[in-house]
């Protein structure tokens, strides 16, 4: 059931349909949509599980089994979470209040942390087993991911949490809740959608004009465009082949396809966000913005605004924060910094080279907010406004140098082992320049992400409104045109999300 498959068309157009010719039955309506989106779970984990057998990756349980489990572990929590949430509501006592969001908290954590971690652990325990001279194979006991339990547990945990800091009021119908959870379009890899704002949503009648269905399918139809012509060109001609075997590549191709590598996940993942939010769009519900341009930001601080927003959000509102944020002594705000992007690093997966990323970026935010608060620098803000040449040269400077940061902390991200990251490093320093993979036409595909990028936002939107506003027929035609380049640009099978294994 993955979003650029053929099965998950069938599927929204089927329940697109269904989903309106009850419009007038509240109750029905909301039900439908429920069961369609464990429908939608149902489907996409039996297959994932079909797809790891046939690959010799152990699923627990078996297929069937494993997709019954998978299923109660978020139809569990989500009941759990509803009925304490109204006990929230009611109990005033702070040490039972207290006691009530730890059930929540533990379950949830509990549950990510046995599936996510327990494999690490269990490789870790094994390796230090070794260097004592015990031998201990782990792989007999290993567990595969439920799909996209990292991105429910945190919106489920988040309601729970703000009805516990008395932010929202606790969710007055059960079904409403259960399809909060489990709605299809950002069930299995986001964007992490908080309950302050679709709670509302699911308790009022939808309502989806001709307009805001025209902008879902205008997204969803660029959301492919850019999972299937530039992340997945990028993907299956020059990323994956580089960083799975550096060492047969030369410095010049190993340096590009880490930019490639750069535009392929973000094509990817705002690919399916695109398509995530124009799906929602059509049955009248509004998502959240996952992405801004996020290699246009001039800081770091500036790229956390921008890039996989719902996460980044998320991990300031309720762990940075928590930890103390910016409160208390600055050494303090430093740690809390490190400490939020180590998780946040380690919640993508239970590997050294996710926690060496996270404590890439933790190190560069806190270095960054150092230098705003060095002495003089407030001064120097206020001396006057630069030049426009100075303002220009420094705004294309500290975009650069964001940038490649960036794309140095991805190779750690991408790289299969802290092995393959310093082979990929060692390759760089080789200064080979010859290149005989780098396709012209992967070259052209990598322009065309990076113009893309870095064209104006305007432009984008301007082809949107005109497409909004043109006549059905046209709609039609153009989204008929995009389906029949993107059939013949797509390979024999549908590659999946990178963040579909988080």
């Amino acid at each position: 059931m993955l979003f650029n498959s053929p099965l998950y068309g069938a599927f929204l157009l089927v329940t697109y349909v269904a989903f309106w010719a009850l419009r007038r039955r509240s109750l029905l309506r909301r039900l439908f949509l429920t069961l369609a989106s464990y429908l939608f779970y149902v489907v996409g984990t039996y297959g994932s599980a079909l797809d790891s057998e046939s690959t010799d990756q152990e699923v627990p349980l078996g297929s069937l089994r494993w997709t019954v489990l998978c299923v109660a572990i978020i139809f569990i929590g989500s009941s759990l979470d509803f009925y304490l949430g109204r006990l929230l509501g009611r109990t005033e006592t702070p040490r039972w209040r207290r006691a009530l969001l730890l059930v929540s908290v533990v379950y949830y954590l509990g549950v990510l942390s046995l599936f996510k971690y327990f494999n690490f652990a269990a490789d870790s325990f094994a390796e230090l087993a070794g260097l004592a001279g015990l031998h201990i194979s782990p792989t007999h006991i290993r567990l595969a991911l439920p799909f996209g339990i990292s991105f429910f547990t945190f919106e489920t945990m988040s309601y729970t949490i703000d009805v516990y800091r008395r932010e929202i009021p606790p969710a007055d119908r059960y079904l409403d809740y259960l399809l909060f959870v489990s709605f299809f379009p950002h069930l299995v890899a986001g964007p992490i959608v908080r309950p302050a704002s679709m709670l509302p949503q699911l308790a009022a009648e939808p309502v989806a004009s001709d307009a805001m269905k025209a902008e879902g399918l205008f997204q969803i139809a660029s959301g492919l465009c850019k999972k299937i012509l530039i992340g997945d060109t990028l993907g299956i001609n020059l990323v994956n082949r580089v960083f799975d075997n550096p060492e047969r590549y030369s410095s010049l191709e190993v340096t590009v396809a880490v930019y490639a590598y750069a535009i392929k996940i973000y094509a990817d993942f705002s690919g399916y966000t695109d398509v995530a939010i124009g799906s929602a769009k059509l049955f009248g519900y509004e998502l959240p913005t996952n992405f801004n341009a996020p290699y246009t930001a001039r800081s770091l601080q500036d790229f956390w605004h921008r890039w996989h927003i719902s996460l980044s959000s998320w991990l300031r509102d309720y762990l940075y924060i928590s930890l103390g944020g910016n409160r208390g002594a600055t050494w303090k705000t430093y740690r809390n910094l490190m400490a939020t992007m180590v998780l946040g690093g380690l919640w993508h997966g239970a590997s050294w080279t996710f926690v060496i990323w996270g404590a890439l970026h933790g190190v560069a935010l806190a270095t960054h907010r150092a230098w705003l608060r060095r002495p003089g620098a407030r001064a120097a803000q206020a001396s006057g406004e630069p030049r426009a040449a100075e303002r220009y040269l420094t705004v294309f400077v500290s975009t650069f140098a964001t940038f490649h940061f960036v794309c140095f902390a991805w190779i750690f991200f991408r790289a299969p082992s802290l092995a393959h990251a310093m082979l990929i490093f060692s390759r760089i320093g080789k200064l080979s320049f010859a290149s005989p993979n780098l396709a012209p036409r992967v070259l052209g595909i990598l322009g065309l992400g990076f113009t893309a990028h870095f064209l104006p936002r305007r432009w984008f939107n301007g082809l949107r409104e005109h497409f909004v506003a043109s006549p059905a027929v046209a709609q039609g035609l153009v989204l008929a045109v995009v389906a029949y380049l993107l059939h013949f640009a797509s390979g024999a099978k549908a590659e999946p999300f990178i963040y579909g294994q988080f």
